[in-house]
């Protein structure tokens, strides 16, 4: 009975390093919370990436700038922007922002590739957790607008940011690669944001004039300012984890009887984002 009890131990032992590999807990400095009418949305920022629009979404987050605002400018398939639209809200911290659109490769860089050339990059992959695309020639690393991105909005001109941020709610946005700042992206409440109301088809620039018909944010905050009962407990794959490689490696093949035409072999990376899931806290 000893030797079975010892058996049972060490494999529970081995499954939970199993998955200590193939699952990471994101930092909780990293996260930021929103109450939207339709759910709870939590956000993993990227400052490896874009770290003064980071400290800018962090410092309005905690200041409550967002908080009673709402999602003035959804199109179907495309964005859902949000921000003070009357653009009355007072903050000290509206001054435009130099962008941050692309970061210079480093001997360090964690990119693991997943498909070259790309459609639009000259490589695609994950870096930090986060799908990314490359260029070796100009040495330029950067996020890509899958569904879920997080970036600030602007103006024509590339240093306009200030406030205004929006959520990627549509496949076909990656024309924005490398055109706007990307700080982050949702990892827990994507219904939500497919939730938001959007404009009429028939509006092309997407703004809903009528306030009344607005998606509000309720609030927003920093993980650390949420209660602790409140708070979600959410892993996120490992980019270099068997799963991730596994899945990749099968889809490449579809190597499942229902496919009859095998593709290619390439891949979209925003297809095949990170997955994310919650555990229970104790």
């Amino acid at each position: 009975m000893k030797s079975l009890s010892v058996l049972i131990t060490t494999l529970l032992l081995s499954l939970f390093s199993y998955a200590d590999e193939q699952w990471r807990i994101p930092a909780q400095e990293d996260l930021i919370y929103f109450e939207l009418e339709t759910g709870t949305v939590v956000i993993e920022l990227a400052s490896f990436m874009a770290p003064k629009h980071v400290e800018r979404f962090k410092i309005l987050v905690d200041e409550g700038f967002y908080d009673g605002l709402d999602f003035y400018r959804v199109i179907d398939g495309f964005v859902a922007q949000a921000g003070d639209v009357s653009e009355e809200k007072p903050s000290k911290n509206k001054d435009p922002l130099k962008s941050e659109f692309t970061r210079i490769m480093s001997g360090t860089s964690q990119f693991s590739l997943v498909q070259s050339p790309d459609f639009i990059a000259p490589e695609a992959g994950y870096l930090n957790g986060f799908a990314a695309g490359r260029d070796r020639k100009t040495k330029e690393e950067w996020l890509l607008h899958c569904p879920g991105a997080v970036a600030f909005a602007r103006n024509t001109e590339a240093d306009s940011a200030t406030t205004e941020f929006y959520i990627t709610i549509g496949q076909a946005t990656r024309h924005l690669d490398r055109n706007m700042s990307t700080i982050g992206r949702v990892i827990y409440g994507m219904p939500a944001v497919q939730a938001i109301k959007r404009a009429s088809v028939n509006n092309a620039s997407g703004v809903i004039e009528n306030s009344a018909k607005r998606t509000k944010i309720l609030s927003a905050k920093l993980a650390k300012n949420v209660a602790k009962e409140k708070q979600i407990q959410i892993e996120i794959q490992k980019q270099d984890s068997q799963q991730v490689k596994d899945r990749l490696a099968s889809a490449r093949v579809l190597d499942n009887d229902f496919f009859h035409f095998k593709g290619n072999g390439n891949l979209d990376v925003c297809y095949y984002q990170l997955r994310t899931r919650t555990i229970e806290s104790n």
